[in-house]
């Protein structure tokens, strides 16, 4: 495989709704199955606990956002109307009948770096936005609106939130453009597509695809483990630039003999002046006072 060889995540599919609008989570996809054995560590115990507080806390959530019913395109245009107008009761319910639409296009960006609620709040961020911003007056649904404040607000938050070294908004976009035609690819070719693959499907160079694809590469941290039997880290086996080889320790060795020579061709004080300014002959270096 092509060293431009590129991993590829899916997406996850839509999310389900039941009648009352509450999307329907699968437990066993969201916790991983229990291990057999009775005798489990204590890191995986604290593991499981955090992972079903999450889950609570999602399930919470949803059951509560179910409560709100959704707006008829009549309701829609008239809180619409009003919230524009400053009524804060208007505003409130255009939010609230909209939080379940946030919900299923969050789940779309998950495995994305960011926990499903923290891709929900920021979607609700959105949402607020597209209630704030919306005109009923130009005649489509608020729904297929806010679904563009929803996905820019959440992609924006993946993109700052979950990269080291942060990358300017155009570049990140045309890096997506890749990735999503990387993931296209995957599934027709199967296999993860090489940089080549991918530039012949967009029709453009290889090099530049090349380029775009290394921005994705992930920093590593000089701590992290090699791996296998291995116990050394990365910064265990990288060369130190400024470490000496012998043959500079040598040179570095004659060099300091011949202006010790050199010292002492001068007179008593001119020699101790620069030994002391520059550390020789055992004094430590001093600057001079004017």
């Amino acid at each position: 495989m092509s060293q431009n060889t590129l991993k590829v995540h899916d997406l996850n599919e839509d999310a389900e709704f039941d009648e009352n609008g509450v999307e329907v989570f699968d437990e066993k996809a969201l916790v991983e199955e229990e291990p057999s054995d009775s005798d489990l560590a204590e890191e995986d115990l604290l593991s499981q606990g955090a992972t079903q507080r999450v889950l609570d806390a999602t399930q919470l959530y949803l059951g509560e956002i179910g409560y709100s019913p959704l707006l008829t395109a009549e309701e829609e245009v008239y809180f619409a109307r009003r919230a524009l107008r400053g009524d804060v009761a208007s505003r409130r319910r255009m939010i609230e009948s909209n939080l379940r639409l946030v919900v299923k296009i969050a789940r779309r960006y998950s495995n994305r770096g960011l926990a499903l609620l923290d891709l929900i709040e920021e979607g609700n961020l959105g949402l607020i936005r597209a209630v704030e911003k919306f005109d009923p007056e130009r005649g489509f649904r608020f729904s297929t609106y806010a679904t563009w404040w929803i996905r820019q607000t959440i992609e924006r938050a993946i993109m700052n939130q979950t990269r080291t070294i942060r990358l300017p908004i155009h570049i990140v976009k045309e890096l997506n453009v890749y990735l999503r035609t990387a993931r296209e690819l995957s599934h027709k070719l199967d296999h993860e597509p090489s940089a080549e693959e991918i530039a012949e499907q967009l029709d453009k160079p290889v090099d530049d695809v090349s380029r775009m694809l290394r921005l994705n590469e992930r920093i590593t941290s000089v701590d992290t483990p090699l791996g296998g039997d291995s116990e050394k880290a990365l910064l265990d086996i990288l060369a130190d630039e400024k470490d000496n080889g012998p043959e500079d320790h040598t040179q570095d060795d004659d060099m300091k003999q011949s202006i010790v020579k050199w010292l002492f061709e001068l007179n008593a004080k001119q020699r101790e002046v620069l030994a002391r300014r520059f550390g020789l002959l055992g004094y430590e270096p001093l600057r001079l006072k004017m």
